[in-house]
């Protein structure tokens, strides 16, 4: 009677603590659509971690009652907490911006290197003679002639414009987004050539880091600190 009593309880105490855990799926993105791969995905109280895969995918067995970490060199940290009936997760994950982290997300795998396609090749001032331009556009224009620019009109304000990618929208240019040592910015016109370090061009599945905005390629510009 002893020895049923005990593995009665036994059964019990198993089926108790198999109750408080349970696996959740789900998928890690950045800007919408682009998957992001190895992405370390920790359970706070089960003490469990994981990856995500190729596809941005995972399944972590973690408590009922638990708070999911996710974590990527080049993205600001992402916490849920998981409740009783959470099965499945669809995580944001938000790029810290710069021209280095992009490099980042491509060496550590968290963008395939499939994916990931330059429009040209970076520009290196300690390689070229950047001085000899009077400006930034007929610089990239010199060095770059897979890269389109267009001639601004004579109204205040209306610079010229780069296209990467090549493409025309029905009612306006996409012209590319500009990012300065990490910064988004309106403008380039005004960062003298002799102050440039490097350029990079970026289009496609490397330009969707930056969401919408890059979906003309995007200029990345480090220059001479």
């Amino acid at each position: 009677m002893k020895k049923i009593i005990l593995f009665i309880l036994g059964v019990s105490i198993t089926f108790s603590l198999a109750a408080q855990h349970h696996v959740v799926y789900g998928k890690v993105n950045v800007f919408g659509n682009l998957a992001l791969t190895n992405i370390i995905v920790s359970a706070k109280k089960a003490g469990t971690q994981t990856q995500t895969d190729s596809t941005g995918h995972f399944f972590i067995v973690c408590n009922e009652r638990d708070v999911l970490e996710f974590k990527g060199a080049t993205f600001y940290k992402e916490k849920r907490r998981i409740k009783p009936k959470t099965d499945s997760l669809n995580v944001q994950m938000r790029f810290i911006s710069s021209s280095e982290n992009v490099e980042l997300a491509i060496g550590y795998g968290y963008i395939s290197k499939d994916e990931s396609t330059y429009a040209v090749s970076m520009l290196n001032n300690k390689q070229e003679n950047f001085c000899m331009y009077s400006n930034i556009f007929d610089l990239i224009k010199g060095k770059c002639p897979g890269v389109n620019i267009t001639e601004g009109s004579n109204f205040p304000g209306d610079e010229k414009k780069i296209n990467i990618r090549g493409g025309h929208s029905i009612n306006m240019y996409n012209s590319a987004l500009y990012v300065v040592d990490g910064v988004v910015v309106p403008t380039i016109s005004t960062i003298s050539p002799c102050n440039v370090k490097s350029i990079n061009f970026l289009k496609d599945a490397s330009a969707s880091i930056y969401g919408a905005e890059g979906a003309g390629g995007v200029v990345l510009i480090e220059t001479i600190k």
